[in-house]
């Protein structure tokens, strides 16, 4: 196995809550989006947006049990 010839690069530091709520509010939004046009789609879509909010609060939950949120002071 040939040795690296680069050091690897530190790791960013990203604001994994910023990011979570991020993706939750784009998925509320196509919840809205799907509730809006009622019928016309199917309703697997309005679960699967209904089920990644939820996934998410449930890694919030756990980042906080975990110590990860950051604290805002």
């Amino acid at each position: 196995m040939p040795t690296p010839t680069k050091q690897a690069p530190p790791p960013l530091d990203v604001d994994t809550t910023r990011v979570v709520l991020a993706g939750t509010g784009l998925w509320a939004a196509a919840l809205v989006v799907l509730l809006l046009l009622g019928d016309r789609v199917d309703r697997m879509w309005t679960w699967t947006c209904l089920a990644a909010i939820g996934l998410a609060v449930l890694g919030l939950g756990i980042m906080r049990w975990q110590g990860q949120l950051r604290r805002r002071d």
